[in-house]
């Protein structure tokens, strides 16, 4: 999966961070120094599970040794998004380089995300099926994939964490409430359709794994 990273986001990122678990970070740097010698890779570690949110708190020393215009965000099993959803995000990151946050979204149905929505197209809040939350028949759903201003991920992310409590049913620090945090603070979010609705599939089950596989195989025919 990191392979894979590397091949789509290694012309639109200039730093790589990698947040793994300790017991696992020796054999993670060794893979990396085999397969991408030439790509600026750092690591943070992240020694319990405690949620996104910490994961992504932790990387910051490391992306800090290095100026940003944006940083980008993605999780590691997120390795289906198109290269023209990218290259859209890397052509709205460069043309709204202060905007807090920009993210590809895609409709989904029986959706494990959704983004609720109020009559002027804000958004609201954020549905997660994994804490319990009633899901819509069909819904938005992130791509997993964000791009944020300098100031949003090293100033306001922070804040946001000293704010944020943990998820009644996982009990983690989630990430994604941080999108409606924004917005109820007057703050830009912008959002863009992604290519294709497969693109938002996470390796999380043998199912995932066999759809992402067939899909990848029809991009690379292209």
């Amino acid at each position: 999966m990191i392979d894979y990273l590397f091949d789509r986001y290694r012309e639109a990122v200039g730093r790589f961070v990698l947040v793994v678990h300790p017991s696992f970070a020796a054999e993670v740097k060794r893979h990396v120094e085999q397969i991408a010698p030439s790509l600026d890779v750092q690591f943070a570690s992240q020694p319990q599970p405690t949620g996104m949110l910490d994961a992504i708190l932790l990387a910051s020393e490391a992306a800090a040794q290095k100026r940003a215009d944006r940083v980008w965000i993605t999780w590691c099993d997120q390795i289906g998004v198109h290269p023209d959803t990218i290259a859209t995000l890397g052509r709205l990151s460069l043309d709204g380089s202060s905007t807090p946050l920009i993210l590809p979204t895609s409709t989904q149905s029986s959706p494990y995300i959704n983004l609720d929505r109020n009559a002027d197209g804000l958004i609201t809040g954020i549905r997660q099926r994994r804490e319990g939350d009633e899901m819509p028949s069909v819904g938005e759903s992130d791509m997993g994939l964000f791009s944020l201003s300098p100031d949003a991920y090293f100033n306001l992310l922070p804040q946001f964490g000293l704010e944020s409590a943990r998820a009644s049913e996982t009990r983690e620090r989630n990430f994604l409430p941080f999108i409606p945090w924004l917005v109820s603070r007057g703050l830009s979010v912008r959002t863009f359709p992604s290519v294709n609705e497969l693109e938002a599939i996470g390796i999380n089950t043998p199912d995932d794994r066999r759809r992402l596989e067939a899909y990848l195989r029809t991009l690379e025919q292209r």
